[in-house]
C-alpha cells in the first residue's frame, strides 16, 4: 500500500479502502446520495476521480471510461478496481512537495496550491466514502476531524463546480451547526442525514 506523504489524502483514502472493503455482495446496487448513481457507480466514479488526479500530476493512464458515466458494471472484484487508483494517486501526491505553488489537478481551475491539490483528492475520496457508507448501512468513516480538515479544500472547490461536481448548498439544522461533518456535507450539497429509500 502506497503512502503519499500526505496525511490527508492517506486517511481519505483509508477511509474509502475500509467502506469498500466492506460493502456487502448485495450491496453494489443500492441507491446513494448521489441521485441516479448506485453504489457500484459511485465506486467507479471515486476510482476514476483518483486515476484523473494521477494522471494529471505524471503525464500516465487515467480513467478508461468517464467517471461522471460510471457504467455500475464492476469488470473486476470492487478491491481490484479501487486499489490501483488509490495506489497510483498515492504515488503520484508523493512527488508533490509542500509548499508547490501550482500542482495539476484534473477540474476547474486546473492548478491549485500543493496543499489545496492534496485536499481535493481526498475530499473527494472522502466523500465519496462517506456515500457508501451510509447507502450500505456501514459506520461513517468521516469523522469530524477528517472533515475540518478537508473544509478549506471545500471552501476552494465547491462554488465553481456547483451543479457538476456539487449540488447546491443545503441548509444545516440549528442543532448541527457545531458538527464538521453535517456542515461540509452541507455545504457540497448532500443531506448529512440521508437515509436509503425504503425497498
Amino acid at each position: 500500500m502506497t503512502a503519499s506523504g500526505w496525511d490527508l489524502l492517506d486517511h481519505a483514502h483509508a477511509a474509502l479502502r475500509s467502506v469498500a472493503d466492506a460493502v456487502p455482495a448485495d450491496g453494489w446496487g443500492r441507491p446513494t446520495p448521489c441521485e441516479q448513481w448506485n453504489v457500484g457507480q459511485v465506486l467507479q466514479h471515486a476510482a476514476g476521480d483518483q486515476l484523473a488526479y494521477a494522471a494529471r500530476l505524471t503525464g500516465g493512464p487515467g480513467p478508461a471510461e468517464d467517471p461522471f458515466a460510471p457504467s455500475g458494471i464492476l469488470a473486476a472484484a470492487p478491491a481490484e478496481l479501487l486499489a490501483p487508483a488509490l495506489e497510483a494517486a498515492a504515488a503520484a501526491f508523493a512527488g508533490v512537495a509542500p509548499g508547490t505553488p501550482e500542482v495539476a489537478v484534473p477540474l476547474p481551475p486546473f492548478s491549485l496550491p500543493a496543499e489545496t491539490a492534496v485536499g481535493a483528492a481526498a475530499l473527494d475520496a472522502a466523500v465519496h466514502a462517506w456515500d457508501v457508507a451510509v447507502a450500505t448501512g456501514l459506520p461513517s468513516p468521516l469523522t469530524p476531524a477528517l472533515a475540518a480538515a478537508l473544509r478549506p479544500a471545500a471552501e476552494v472547490l465547491a462554488e465553481p463546480l456547483r451543479g457538476f461536481a456539487y449540488g447546491p448548498a443545503l441548509p444545516i439544522a440549528p442543532d448541527a451547526a457545531g458538527d464538521p461533518v453535517a456542515s461540509l456535507l452541507a455545504f457540497l450539497g448532500r443531506r448529512p442525514g440521508w437515509t436509503p429509500p425504503e425497498a
